[in-house]
């Protein structure tokens, strides 16, 4: 214990200076002569404040900030949205009939082992692979 957590009490002062053994003090603690304060702890008051305004969206301003965009966006959800984007193209592509369903099933192995890097990406790859059919004129 600290010397900061250490009290005596103002009644038992005499009593205290002549204490010299170990067998003396342990005596006047259980007489509560001397006491052991409680540790001081950092309180979590500012910090629960703080969290709540965060869940109103305060707090969350451009001079907060110290990531880019890309640095705060966890992969998972970069990786979620990328993928929707091209499963949704292919099925557009499907249901024009622009890609056979063999295609579509080929392609979208592909996404999902994540070959493509974007939606213009798997466009230029069907396009040099001669997948798309040919747009029908009227």
């Amino acid at each position: 214990v600290g010397s900061d957590r250490i009290a005596f009490n103002e009644n038992y002062l005499e009593e205290i200076s002549e204490a010299i053994t170990k067998v003396d003090i342990k005596s006047l603690i259980s007489q509560n002569a001397i006491k052991i304060l409680p540790a001081k702890g950092v309180s979590r008051h500012r910090a629960r404040k703080r969290h709540i305004q965060r869940k109103k969206g305060r707090r969350r301003g451009s001079g907060t900030r110290k990531g880019t965009a890309k640095a705060r966006t966890p992969k998972k959800r970069k990786w979620i949205n990328i993928i929707r984007a091209q499963r949704q193209l292919l099925k557009y592509l499907r249901e024009k009939k622009q890609i056979t369903p063999q295609t579509f099933r080929q392609i979208y192995k592909k996404a999902k082992g994540g070959e493509f890097r974007s939606k213009a990406h798997m466009k230029l790859y069907l396009e040099r692979n001669n997948l798309l059919k040919e747009k029908t004129k009227k």
